[in-house]
Order: structure tokens, then sequence, then C-alpha cells
């Protein structure tokens, strides 16, 4: 008996960690079962004959919002070239609708609903020794004779009787050690906001801190690049946190990278403390402000001061070691475009590293998906169920949102632009309205339909800005240049900056990981409060030096 367990990540560099964790908890069966992961990038030919040389008996596939789509498919073509084999399905996309899933899938034999550790461990053992009924699994929706049968689960598997995964895989270095290590130190989370399916969990349960001491210790001494902790609010335990964050920065290695999902407005003093003395790098955070609109949270159920957020986020961006990225949600209840304008502004005022423009996703079993008809929320058939309109907001304005999205991406999230931006919106009452702009500057020239190389990038925002009335801006085309230089040297120029003003020879021994430049104006000193004077000083950009946050060149001026 053979038993594989199918993963179709979103990314090659992605792992399954809901695979190992099933694996692993049925050690008892580790000979019947193997793990079998893809990407949802692979051809649909590929996978499927890949899926066939495994000739297993039992295929148990990991469903997602992401990859639902394909694995359906997949279903389709494996019920023709193996009809006997027997196809169990799991996951969040599959947990919410077993009944409806198997209707839809006849050859699917059933679905393993909401956690899974113990329920495919007694699969196991119905298929390997065949001691046990399936109406005595808890937790799964299956076929019996014509009926679809559901047995109900109040199981929740305890963290540490979850053994470690990772430390179980053939030849780790190969084949993990340069992939986003996903780990989870809790689950549940205390929040109940509606539109997450952490909601539903109410049973916060922690792993212990001697066993996540140990877990992480593997990775740290594997060097892997980053671990992802899945933790829902990692930080609601405050000595809990503190604790772990204290082991990393004792423990650090020079090189691997955390990421943590936290609620920053809880964050307490102690904890800033400690953050504010990690190595720069070591630590990232993912914050989800999703609105700032008051009664938008109130609606959705979600507890946030914002003031508390700014506070917090601003302490530690003044300490620049640590990443922080912030999240909004378009589409939320009460949430008209205006709204979300300001949620926009409130949240870049404080200039995270990254802002991340989202869309909603109505994600069955959520309370927002129970609540459709009462929001007028019109949204995709098929996944990834994205938001289309509302009572409050068009499906127009969300089109224009979305232009809002990408030139943020592109020009901020980015970091390519940093000074730029900077020198600009200080021209500016409005960041979110400059935003909108440069969107329907793109779409008013045709330019998101278009490929364009980093240099182009340059150009556009400099013709952009000359079309708003800033065609003699000699200090913009200096931070251009500069923003430029800041992450590589390249062998173009800017078409409105040909030839540099004075040439300053480059020491052979330096090599070509450095540049250096004659710049009229102060740019290393501008800040919001006094524009730069004309110095005219050389600035040498070194690119074996970078800012572990922004992986920009470290600049030096070099005076004449």
């Amino acid at each position: 008996m053979k038993i594989a367990l199918i993963g179709v990540n979103a990314k090659y560099i992605h792992t399954n960690l809901a695979l190992l964790n099933l694996k692993s908890y049925a050690r008892k069966y580790q000979e019947q079962i193997l793990i079998a992961e893809y990407t949802i990038n692979q051809m649909e030919d590929q996978v499927l004959e890949e899926i066939y040389k495994l000739k297993a008996d039992v295929l148990c596939f990991s469903c997602y919002i992401w990859n639902i789509q394909i694995i359906e498919s997949l279903i389709r073509e494996l019920e023709i070239i193996i009809p006997d084999v027997e196809i169990w399905v799991g996951g969040p996309e599959v947990s919410f609708s077993g009944d409806e899933f198997l209707s839809t899938h006849p050859f699917v034999k059933g679905v393993m609903n909401g956690e899974g550790e113990e329920t495919f461990l007694k699969l196991c053992q119905y298929y390997v020794e065949d001691t046990i009924r399936l109406d005595q699994i808890p937790g799964i929706t299956y076929k019996s004779q014509s009926n679809v049968q559901t047995n109900p689960s109040d199981v929740f598997v305890e963290m540490d009787q979850i053994p470690f995964g990772y430390d179980q895989i053939n030849d780790f270095d190969l084949s993990y050690a340069n992939k986003i290590i996903y780990y989870e130190s809790s689950r549940g989370c205390p929040f109940r906001c509606s539109y997450c399916l952490s909601s539903i969990d109410k049973k916060l349960r922690f792993k212990s801190l001697e066993k996540v001491f140990e877990e992480l210790n593997f990775f740290i001494e594997k060097k892997v690049k980053q671990v992802k902790f899945v933790d829902r609010t990692f930080n609601c335990q405050v000595e809990r946190s503190i604790a772990i964050w204290k082991f990393l920065k004792e423990n650090d290695n020079g090189i691997t990278n955390f990421h943590f999902e936290i609620a920053a407005d809880i964050l307490t003093e102690e904890e800033l403390q400690v953050l504010g003395t990690v190595r720069p790098g070591q630590i990232q955070l993912e914050i989800g402000v999703q609105t700032t609109n008051p009664k938008t949270l109130d609606e959705i159920r979600r507890k946030m001061d914002f003031h508390k957020v700014a506070h917090c986020v601003t302490i530690i961006s003044k300490q620049q070691n640590i990443h922080q990225h912030l999240d909004l949600i378009a589409g939320l209840p009460f949430e008209d475009y205006e709204s979300f304008h300001r949620s926009f502004n409130d949240v870049f005022q404080i200039r995270p590293e990254q802002l991340q423009l989202g869309f909603l996703k109505v994600l069955k079993g959520s309370w927002m998906h129970e609540n459709v008809e009462q929001y007028g929320l019109k949204y995709q058939a098929k996944p990834p169920f994205e938001v289309r309109s509302t009572k409050w907001i068009s499906y127009e304005e969300l089109l224009r949102l979305k232009r809002v999205e990408e030139i943020v991406e592109v020009y901020y999230n980015s970091h390519q632009f940093e000074t730029t931006l900077k020198w600009m919106l200080l021209k500016e009452a409005d960041c979110f309205s400059f935003f909108e702009r440069l969107g329907d500057y793109y779409e008013k020239n045709d330019l998101f339909l278009m490929s364009h190389n980093r240099l182009a990038r340059y150009e556009i925002l400099w013709n952009f800005w000359c079309e708003q009335g800033h065609g003699e801006d000699e200090i913009c085309k200096e931070t251009l240049l500069f923003d430029l230089y800041l992450r590589e040297e390249i062998k173009s120029r800017p078409f409105f900056l040909k030839d540099p003003k004075k040439m300053w020879r480059l020491p052979k021994e330096k090599g070509k990981r450095m540049h250096i430049e004659f710049f009229e104006y102060q740019l290393i000193l501008l800040d919001e409060e006094k524009e730069p004077t004309k110095k005219g000083d050389f600035l040498c950009f070194n690119y074996e030096n970078r800012n572990p946050l922004t992986n920009q060149a470290k600049v030096e001026r070099i005076t004449e």
C-alpha cells in the first residue's frame, strides 16, 4: 500500500508545511507514505505524468485558493488514466464545502475537513491495516454507497504532539535550504476577523518554547535563507514573543531571516526594545491594518488601535533594522473609494518599507461569505473569489485601485525610487492622489500593457513629472539618477541626463562593484524640512556593501 501526499505550490521556492505535518504525525506508517510537491507554473501534463509514476494506491491533495483549479483538472485526468486509484482532498479550499465538492467530483472518495493530522492518521490505518471503518474516522466527508456522509470532529491536536517534519527530509540542504521554510509555533487566533478563516478556529494552542527553540535551531544550523512563521498573531502572548525573539538574537547565524505576522498595536515597550537590538535584516514584520475606518473595523469584528500601530511602526522604523510590511484590504463593508483613500494616506504617512494593497477574497466558511447579500458583495465565481463590487464601491473604482496597487508596487515597494518619491511627495498634499494620477498617466498612455525595463521606469516617471508642470526640476533629475545608481551601475543613462557633469576616474583596485558620479545637490542630506542646496560633491556607490532592508548600495561622499 502506497499513500501519496501531493502539494501544488504557488512557487518553486515555497514549501508545504501541511504535508510534512501529516506525514510526521502518521509516523507509524512512514514506509507507506510519500510526499510529492509541484508548482502551479509547471505544465499540467508534466505534473500528471509525475503523479502517474508514483504508482500510489491513494492520492491525497492539499487544496488552497491558488491551486484548486489545477487540482480539479488533474483529478479529471487521473480518472481516465488510473481509474482504480482512490483520491482524497483536504485543506481550506474544500473543508467547508465537502458535500458540494463530492457532488461535482464523483471520482473523489472523500474530503478531510479542518485540521488533518488525526484524520490522516486514521485514514492510513483504514488503508494499511483495514482495522477501522470510514464511519469511525472523525473529520471526513465521504461517499457511502449512494450517499454522502460527514463525520464531525472536535479533535484538536496539541502542538507538541506533532513531530518535527523538516529533520526527516533526505538531502535537506539540496532540496529545502534555499526555499522559504514555513513554520508554526501556534494555531488559532485570538481575533475574529470576519474575512479570515482563522476566526473559525477558536482553540488557541502553543508549541512549548523548549520544542520551538530546538526546531528553530535546526534552521539556524542549516543556514536557511528564510523561515516564515504562519502563526496568525505571533505576539498575542508577550512573554512568548520576547523569549523567541531573544533566542533568535542570541543564536543569530548572520544569514537566516525570520518573518512574523503581528498585531502592532499590542506591542509592549519591552518587545520594542528587544526588536531594536536584532541584526539588521534578521527579522521582518507583516502587520495587517486592513482599514482605518472605525465603522468598517467594527463591522468586520477587528479590534485595532491605529494610533498605537503608527506609534510602534514609527519606533521600529527609526531603529532601521527591521523590514515592516503593512497591509490594506479594499472591498470591506462600509469602505467606499474615499474611505479607502483616507486609509491609504493614514498608513502611508508612517512610511513602512512596503505597503500592500490587497482586495477582499470571499472565502468559503468565513463569516463574510455568509453575509454576501447583506453587503451586496459581488465576487469572482472561481478562485481566488476576489471582490468585484459591494454596496459601497463599484467595479470601476476597484479597477482604479488596481492601478494604484501596481504603481505602488513598482515605485514604492521596490525601493528603486526612494529618494525621488521623497522629493516629489514634498510637493504633494495627498500621497494617494499622487499614485492615483501616476496610474492614470500609465492608463492614458497604454503603459500598463507594455513590458518595461528598469531604465524605462525612470524615464516614465520623469515624463509624468514634466506633465505635472515640473519640467525644470533639476533636483528631481538628480534624485532619479541617484536612485538609479543606488541599486546597480548601468551602462545607459536616462534620456534627460545623457552625459555626466564631471568625471572621476574609478580606481582600478575598486573593480566593477563601485560607481562614482558627480551631483550638484546634497542628496544624502535630503529631508522633509529643508531643500538641498548646491554643493558639487562626488558620491561613491559601493555595491559590495548594501542595506540589508532595501538592497541599496552604501553611499559615501568624496570631496575634490
